[in-house]
């Protein structure tokens, strides 16, 4: 075989090889602790605000300039925030499982990838997992006019009423 020949087999074999699919990105992920993460899962949560476990990745501090909060939070299946509001509002980003949302007086909405809650000022609500789904949101929160007013804990009957 000449050069020239040997120069198009390789030329070939290079193609061949190069498209082939690589068999990790077409690997399925069949569950969500597989999955790779937006954001670090962070820190456990270790005040009274919360019921079972939750974790924070704190993304953006308020600051002189910037006067919002941005951070990361993961719930386990059945952990939840206390009751609470914000003299601003909030603004809720689910990423990833299934979570609940509630104003005080108000009807309890399920949560999904994608969906986008923005909490009125002052409105006493709670947030979190339901029972059987770990639970992923960005909460964006506003300093301006005060921190977060924290209230009781939501108890059991609230958090499986329909």
């Amino acid at each position: 075989m000449n050069n020239k020949n040997l120069l198009v087999v390789i030329l070939i074999v290079t193609i061949i090889f190069s498209c082939k699919p690589s068999e990790e990105k077409n690997k399925t992920i069949n569950s969500t602790s597989e999955q790779e993460l937006i954001f670090p899962k962070g820190k456990i949560i270790t005040n009274d605000n919360f019921v079972g476990n939750a974790w924070l990745e704190m993304l953006v501090f308020a600051d002189s300039i910037n006067q919002n909060s941005v951070g990361s939070v993961t719930f386990e299946p059945g952990a939840r925030t206390n009751w609470h509001s914000h003299p601003n509002g909030q603004i809720i980003l689910a990423l990833e499982g299934k979570g609940y949302y509630q104003e005080k007086g108000s009807e309890k909405k399920i949560l999904h990838k994608g969906d986008v809650v923005k909490c009125p000022a002052n409105i006493p609500h709670w947030h979190g997992a339901s029972s059987d789904t770990e639970f992923i949101q960005v909460a964006i929160t506003s300093r301006v006019n005060g921190p977060t007013e924290w209230l009781e804990a939501v108890t059991d009957e609230e958090y499986t009423k329909r």
